[in-house]
């Protein structure tokens, strides 16, 4: 067994009610001079320290000082095909594809290129403090491969499928007559629920796919039991106006999607930003999951995602960095975004939801809270240590809020965990497990 010591932070539930009060303070756990106690890859326990030292005196300990120790984040959405397209400049959603997305994952027919992209990826998300995601790759049966192999060397819990894609692409990044079954279901048949790994049907959005390549993405869900489904829906207001042009018996954007049974638990919408109050009912009632993706937003001039409607109706809502429209690998970069766009709308994040949004949240987004998101016994033992002093700025501001506190950590938290929140990136990331296991330290 190891005792991991630091200060220890996870969400229960979801911080913020529907009727916007102060979050509850039951909906989470904030422990000074805290204990993690890990065995065999899972969480066997967690507490003060002194008591879990008694109750496991021969545990191995790893003291993290004033570290912080949370979940490690969920990337609801990140394309691990994207990674040098990242800070490409200057358009918007369509243009953007064609301009540098497109031209870029026609290079992953290389399966060296692939492989050395996927290393990168990985690589990133651990020094990145990101655990688990759920990744679009692109739709090349071999680049997939690469994504599922490198996550399994690494004992990653992620989805990932291949992209499908059909028309209004270029002819080099097009699936054929079979509208890709044979390369989907050659990958479902070797990753799907191999070891910590999920397969995840995968369109790219609903205007590169024609009728018959959704309709039978649908019937395939139907057929295999745990496969869910991750596209777009709604980022920008030209493509929402493209898919009324191509689908017009369609109600919205989002009925595409439903009306090809493609909407369910476990299934994944990024953005969400131009839905209209139908379309989060029906988000709500069928247990899709929208992820939240602010700084691809700003990027791409996409919009505000309105939080506030999303939870009024009961949509479960994950973090994404949209990595490469996004422009950073690090979730609490995204949720220092988040907390811009929110307050454009008159809309306020509290640290502690946002830590919710980039643990638990990303969790249950994914059908994977009853494995990851938190600490509680059992679960699988993917953690973060985060540094409160990592950065001069970050470090003066801690400490301020804690002499303002008068010494007391527990009443600093909120102030400390939004510094972080605001101020923190990569830097701030200490160490990164993996099934209790270092994956990443910080030199």
């Amino acid at each position: 067994m190891d005792l991991h010591l630091g200060t220890l932070f996870h969400c229960l539930d979801d911080p913020d009610s529907k009727e916007n009060e102060a979050p509850d303070p039951a909906a989470w756990e904030f422990i000074p001079q805290g204990a993690l106690a890990v065995e065999g890859g899972r969480v066997a326990d967690r507490g003060p320290a002194a008591v879990l030292a008694a109750r496991y005196p021969d545990a191995r300990r790893h003291d993290w000082g004033t570290g912080l120790i949370v979940p490690g984040f969920v990337d609801t959405h990140i394309h691990a095909a994207q990674v040098d397209v990242i800070a490409s400049h200057g358009s918007q959603l369509l243009d953007w594809l064609e301009r540098y997305t497109f031209p870029e994952e026609t290079c992953f027919a290389d399966p060296d290129h692939a492989a050395a992209a996927s290393a990168f990826f990985f690589d990133q998300l651990a020094a990145h403090g990101t655990t688990s995601a759920c990744i679009f790759p692109t739709v090349h049966e071999g680049a997939t491969e690469a994504v599922f192999a490198e996550a399994a060397r690494r004992r990653l819990r992620i989805a990932c499928g291949k992209v499908a894609m059909n028309r209004f692409c270029p002819e080099a990044l097009r699936d054929g007559p079979d509208l890709g079954r044979a390369a989907t279901e050659r990958l479902i048949a070797r990753w799907h629920c191999h070891g910590r790994l999920r397969y995840i049907l995968t369109p790219r959005f609903a205007p590169a796919s024609t009728p018959a390549q959704l309709a039978w993405l649908g019937g395939l869900r139907r057929e295999v039991p745990g496969l869910a489904v991750q596209s777009h829906v709604a980022e920008n207001r030209a493509e929402v106006a493209w898919v009324r042009e191509l689908y017009p018996e369609a109600r919205s954007y989002l009925d595409v999607y439903e009306r090809h049974g493609l909407l369910g638990p476990g299934c994944v919408y990024a953005h969400g930003i131009h839905l209209d109050d139908a379309d989060r009912a029906r988000l709500a009632a069928t247990g899709t999951a929208i992820a939240f993706c602010p700084t691809s937003n700003e990027f791409l001039g996409s919009g505000l995602f309105d939080l506030a409607r999303a939870q009024e109706a009961g949509v479960t809502v994950g973090l994404g960095s949209d990595v490469g429209a996004g422009t950073s690998y690090s979730l609490l970069r995204t949720l220092a975004s988040a907390y811009g766009v929110l307050q454009l709308q008159g809309q306020s994040l509290s640290p502690w939801r946002g830590f919710y949004l980039a643990t638990l949240a990303g969790a249950r987004a994914l059908g994977l809270d009853g494995l990851i998101g938190n600490f509680e016994t059992g679960k699988e033992a993917d953690f973060v240590v985060l540094d409160p002093e990592a950065t001069p700025v970050l470090a003066r501001r801690c400490a301020r809020a804690l002499e303002r506190a008068g010494g007391d950590l527990a009443a600093a938290a909120g102030e400390i965990l939004f510094a972080l929140m605001l101020l923190g990136d990569d830097r701030a990331v200490r160490a990164t497990h993996i099934l209790g296991e270092a994956a990443y330290r910080r030199t």
